[in-house]
C-alpha cells in the first residue's frame, strides 16, 4: 500500500542523518500478519530465500529484462557510470559504527548493494546513467500491536535525463513492480516457515 512520504519522514530513522540530498520518491508498506518487534532478520532472511527479484511476476520480470537490455544496448550500467566512478558509494558517508554492519557481497538477489544494517532498518542502493537510488527497508509498529514493512525510495536523478528517465518509469512502478513486489514479500512472510526452517509457524 502506498504511504505518504511523512511515513517515512516523521520516524527517527539513521538514514536521515546522511542522505539529506536525496529525493523520497516512494514510500510502501507490506503486511505482516503476527510480526513483533524483533522479526525484521526473520523478514528479510524470508525475503532472500524467497528468491529476491529473480521470483517477481513474469510482467515485472519482463519489464526489468527489457530495462536492463535498454541499458546494455545504450550504456545506461557501465561501470564507470556506477558506484564509485560516477557517483561515490553512499558508503562513505557512514558514521563508524553502521560501517560493518553488512556483508556489502551479499546482494540477497537483488540488483542493489548493500549499505547498513540495523535491528529495524537495512538500507541498499544502486547507481547508473540515470540515477542513484537507495532503498530503504524499516520495520514499524502498527496500532493493532503488530509490526509491518516499510519500504523507501530514495533518489537523486542525473540530471534532466534522470528526472525524465523517473517521471517515463513511474506507471510501470506503481502498476506493476510495486503489486508485484508486495505480493512476493508478503507471500515471503506467510511461507517463511517452509522457507527458514526453525521459525515460527507462518499462521498468524
Amino acid at each position: 500500500m502506498k504511504l505518504p512520504v511523512e511515513a517515512h519522514t516523521d520516524r527517527s530513522w539513521r538514514i536521515h542523518e546522511f542522505a539529506r540530498d536525496f529525493r523520497i520518491e516512494d514510500v510502501w508498506s507490506y503486511r505482516t500478519p503476527g510480526a513483533g518487534p524483533d522479526d525484521f532478520p526473520v523478514m528479510l532472511a524470508a525475503m532472500r530465500a524467497g528468491g529476491g527479484f529473480d521470483r517477481q511476476s513474469p510482467p515485472a520480470r519482463f519489464l526489468f529484462a527489457v530495462r536492463w537490455k535498454l541499458g546494455a544496448l545504450l550504456g545506461w550500467d557501465r561501470p564507470d557510470t556506477g558506484l564509485g566512478t560516477r557517483v561515490p558509494s553512499l558508503c562513505d558517508r557512514l558514521p563508524q559504527d553502521l560501517r560493518e554492519t553488512v556483508d556489502g557481497s551479499d546482494s540477497g538477489g537483488m540488483p542493489l548493494t548493500p549499505v547498513y544494517q540495523l535491528p529495524d532498518e537495512a538500507v541498499r542502493e544502486l547507481a547508473n546513467k540515470t540515477v542513484h537510488t537507495l532503498m530503504h527497508l524499516g520495520w514499524v509498529p502498527t496500532g493493532d500491536g503488530g509490526h509491518e514493512l516499510r519500504m523507501a525510495v530514495l533518489v537523486k536523478p542525473n540530471g534532466r535525463f534522470g528526472r525524465l528517465y523517473m517521471a517515463l518509469i513511474a506507471p510501470f512502478r506503481y502498476l506493476i513492480v510495486y503489486p508485484a513486489l508486495t505480493r512476493q514479500w508478503e507471500r515471503a512472510w506467510q511461507d517463511r516457515a517452509l522457507l527458514l526452517p526453525g521459525s515460527a509457524d507462518p499462521r498468524p
